[in-house]
Protein backbone atom coordinates (compact mmCIF):
# COMPACT_ATOMS: atom_id res chain seq x y z
CA UNK A 1 0.00 0.00 0.00
CA UNK A 2 1.16 3.51 -0.81
CA UNK A 3 0.90 6.16 1.89
CA UNK A 4 1.26 9.91 1.52
CA UNK A 5 2.11 12.37 4.27
CA UNK A 6 1.53 15.94 3.21
CA UNK A 7 1.87 19.19 5.09
CA UNK A 8 1.40 22.79 4.12
CA UNK A 9 1.94 25.88 6.18
CA UNK A 10 2.39 29.62 6.19
CA UNK A 11 4.42 31.81 8.50
CA UNK A 12 1.71 34.27 9.26
CA UNK A 13 -1.80 33.63 8.01
CA UNK A 14 -1.55 34.70 5.29
CA UNK A 15 2.19 34.79 4.87
CA UNK A 16 5.04 33.01 3.12
CA UNK A 17 3.94 29.44 2.50
CA UNK A 18 5.39 26.10 1.47
CA UNK A 19 4.55 22.43 1.23
CA UNK A 20 6.27 19.19 2.17
CA UNK A 21 5.27 15.74 0.92
CA UNK A 22 6.55 12.22 1.33
CA UNK A 23 5.34 9.14 -0.51
CA UNK A 24 6.07 5.84 1.14
CA UNK A 25 5.33 2.17 0.94
CA UNK A 26 4.96 0.91 4.47
CA UNK A 27 8.03 2.31 6.25
CA UNK A 28 10.19 2.98 3.19
CA UNK A 29 10.16 6.53 1.81
CA UNK A 30 9.91 6.42 -1.99
CA UNK A 31 10.12 10.15 -2.64
CA UNK A 32 10.29 13.50 -0.86
CA UNK A 33 9.08 16.81 -2.27
CA UNK A 34 8.98 20.41 -1.11
CA UNK A 35 8.06 23.68 -2.78
CA UNK A 36 7.77 27.35 -1.87
CA UNK A 37 4.23 28.54 -2.71
CA UNK A 38 4.59 32.28 -2.43
CA UNK A 39 4.69 35.22 -0.06
CA UNK A 40 0.95 35.45 0.68
CA UNK A 41 -0.55 32.05 1.35
CA UNK A 42 -2.98 30.81 4.02
CA UNK A 43 -2.38 27.64 6.03
CA UNK A 44 -5.47 25.95 4.57
CA UNK A 45 -4.49 26.73 0.99
CA UNK A 46 -1.02 25.36 1.68
CA UNK A 47 -2.53 22.17 3.15
CA UNK A 48 -4.65 21.64 0.02
CA UNK A 49 -1.69 22.37 -2.27
CA UNK A 50 0.36 19.77 -0.38
CA UNK A 51 -2.38 17.16 -0.77
CA UNK A 52 -2.70 17.92 -4.49
CA UNK A 53 1.03 17.36 -4.97
CA UNK A 54 0.84 14.17 -2.87
CA UNK A 55 -1.91 12.80 -5.13
CA UNK A 56 0.06 13.70 -8.26
CA UNK A 57 3.20 11.99 -6.93
CA UNK A 58 1.34 8.93 -5.63
CA UNK A 59 -0.18 8.33 -9.07
CA UNK A 60 3.34 7.58 -10.34
CA UNK A 61 3.53 4.60 -7.96
CA UNK A 62 0.02 3.11 -8.07
CA UNK A 63 -3.47 3.47 -9.48
CA UNK A 64 -5.00 1.21 -6.85
CA UNK A 65 -5.45 2.11 -3.17
CA UNK A 66 -3.65 4.87 -1.28
CA UNK A 67 -3.89 6.34 2.19
CA UNK A 68 -3.41 10.10 2.46
CA UNK A 69 -2.34 11.25 5.91
CA UNK A 70 -2.70 14.92 6.87
CA UNK A 71 -2.41 16.93 10.06
CA UNK A 72 -5.24 19.26 9.03
CA UNK A 73 -8.46 18.05 10.62
CA UNK A 74 -10.40 20.66 8.63
CA UNK A 75 -9.19 19.38 5.26
CA UNK A 76 -9.82 15.74 6.19
CA UNK A 77 -13.36 16.51 7.38
CA UNK A 78 -14.06 18.49 4.21
CA UNK A 79 -12.85 15.60 2.06
CA UNK A 80 -14.96 13.13 4.01
CA UNK A 81 -18.04 15.32 3.59
CA UNK A 82 -18.37 16.11 7.30
CA UNK A 83 -17.74 19.84 6.73
CA UNK A 84 -18.83 21.97 3.80
CA UNK A 85 -16.25 23.94 1.83
CA UNK A 86 -17.47 27.53 2.01
CA UNK A 87 -14.34 29.48 1.06
CA UNK A 88 -14.25 29.93 -2.75
CA UNK A 89 -10.44 29.67 -2.83
CA UNK A 90 -10.55 26.38 -0.94
CA UNK A 91 -13.45 25.14 -3.07
CA UNK A 92 -11.31 25.47 -6.20
CA UNK A 93 -8.58 23.34 -4.60
CA UNK A 94 -11.13 20.89 -3.17
CA UNK A 95 -12.49 20.34 -6.70
CA UNK A 96 -8.95 19.77 -7.98
CA UNK A 97 -8.52 17.05 -5.33
CA UNK A 98 -11.84 15.50 -6.42
CA UNK A 99 -10.56 15.32 -10.01
CA UNK A 100 -7.24 13.77 -8.96
CA UNK A 101 -9.11 11.09 -6.98
CA UNK A 102 -10.20 9.63 -10.32
CA UNK A 103 -6.62 8.35 -10.77
CA UNK A 104 -7.11 5.79 -7.99
CA UNK A 105 -9.43 2.89 -7.23
CA UNK A 106 -9.66 3.89 -3.56
CA UNK A 107 -8.39 6.69 -1.33
CA UNK A 108 -8.48 6.76 2.45
CA UNK A 109 -8.04 10.14 4.14
CA UNK A 110 -6.70 10.06 7.68
CA UNK A 111 -5.98 12.78 10.21
CA UNK A 112 -2.83 12.42 12.32
CA UNK A 113 -1.02 14.48 14.89
CA UNK A 114 1.79 16.69 13.68
CA UNK A 115 3.99 14.56 15.96
CA UNK A 116 3.58 11.41 13.86
CA UNK A 117 7.10 10.43 12.75
CA UNK A 118 6.32 10.60 9.03
CA UNK A 119 4.28 13.78 9.39
CA UNK A 120 7.25 15.40 11.09
CA UNK A 121 9.34 14.68 7.98
CA UNK A 122 6.80 16.47 5.76
CA UNK A 123 6.78 19.37 8.23
CA UNK A 124 10.58 19.56 8.20
CA UNK A 125 10.57 19.66 4.39
CA UNK A 126 8.25 22.67 4.26
CA UNK A 127 10.14 24.47 7.02
CA UNK A 128 13.46 23.97 5.22
CA UNK A 129 11.87 25.42 2.08
CA UNK A 130 10.85 28.56 3.97
CA UNK A 131 14.16 28.84 5.83
CA UNK A 132 16.21 28.79 2.64
CA UNK A 133 14.22 31.81 1.45
CA UNK A 134 14.92 33.73 4.63
CA UNK A 135 11.65 33.11 6.49
CA UNK A 136 13.09 31.73 9.72
CA UNK A 137 10.25 31.66 12.23
CA UNK A 138 9.16 28.03 12.56
CA UNK A 139 5.52 27.25 11.83
CA UNK A 140 3.51 26.36 14.92
CA UNK A 141 0.10 24.82 14.47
Amino acid sequence: MIYTNSDGGARGNPGPGAIGVIIREDGKILTRYSKFLGRRVTNNIAEYEALIKALELASKFTKKEITCILDSELIVKQLLGEYRVRNPNLLELFLKVQKLQENFEKIIYTYTSRWNKFQKIADELLNKELNKRGYYKKIRK
